[in-house]
């Protein structure tokens, strides 16, 4: 290949990645505050990933098509729902912020091995994503998740993400942190970490400013029950911009 072609290669690329929608995702901080410090469940990306390898990151991922249909055995915090809808510009509706919800508890299922859910008797979705977390009797719980941050992903990176950062105290789901845990595809380690200890892991710089964020919030509102603005970072003429939605 003649350096031209690299260049053009290189260019056409890089334009893909300027003009790429981000995908909405949602990533779960769980938090353990049975200490005098909160700790929070961190895991390690492999070495083999494109996106962010080898980093110590929240479990979480990309909403999948069928996520917004599964049946929940309690729904969003109607305040938590609200906060959601703010600034959605495209797609503004309470399906998607279920979708969000349940992608964010999928996702800590399929990446830690710990379902967030409550007994459930009704028919198991068609959908395989859920068929093992339905298979433990339960459908996932969504009025334990807290609403904490926002985050788009800058132009110009492989993979962009729109990331809803949820929050949840592991008292309130029925699990301990002595919970059995499990590697994933995704997660080859998993750590509690005291949240001041965060930073000796080698983190992407939008985990260590929500983490930073998520601390100054649990000072002022320990059991983050109040409806209050979240962070949302994202890119605004050539800057990374700090609003509140």
């Amino acid at each position: 290949m003649t350096d031209l072609a690299q260049r053009l290669t290189k260019a056409e690329r890089e334009q893909r990645w300027k003009n790429q929608r981000p995908k909405d995702a949602a990533t779960v901080i769980m938090l353990d505050r049975s200490e005098d410090e909160p700790r929070v469940l961190m895991g390690r990306r492999h070495d083999r990933h494109v996106f962010l390898p080898g980093m110590y990151v929240f479990p979480g991922g990309r909403v999948d098509r069928t996520d917004g249909y599964i049946p929940a055995a309690a729904e969003l915090e109607p305040a938590v729902q609200s906060r959601l809808l703010t600034a959605m510009k495209q797609g503004k509706s309470a399906h998607r912020t279920r979708a969000l919800a349940l992608a964010a508890i999928r996702e800590v299922f399929e990446e830690t091995g710990i379902a967030i859910g409550k007994p459930h008797e009704g028919k198991p979705p068609k959908t395989t994503d859920w068929s093992d977390f339905f298979s433990h009797g339960l459908a996932p719980d969504l009025s334990v998740l807290r609403f904490v941050a926002r985050a788009i992903t800058p132009p110009r990176r492989p993979r962009r993400f729109d990331t809803r950062f949820f929050a949840i105290d592991m008292t309130e789901t029925g699990h301990s942190t002595d919970a059995l845990m499990r590697p994933s595809e995704e997660l080859e380690k998993l750590v509690w970490m005291p949240v001041s200890k965060t930073s000796e892991l080698e983190l992407p710089t939008i985990t260590s400013v929500v983490l930073e964020e998520l601390s100054t919030r649990l000072a002022d509102d320990p059991g983050l029950s109040r409806d209050i603005p979240v962070p949302y970072y994202h890119w605004v003429r050539g800057r990374f911009i700090r609003e509140t939605v």
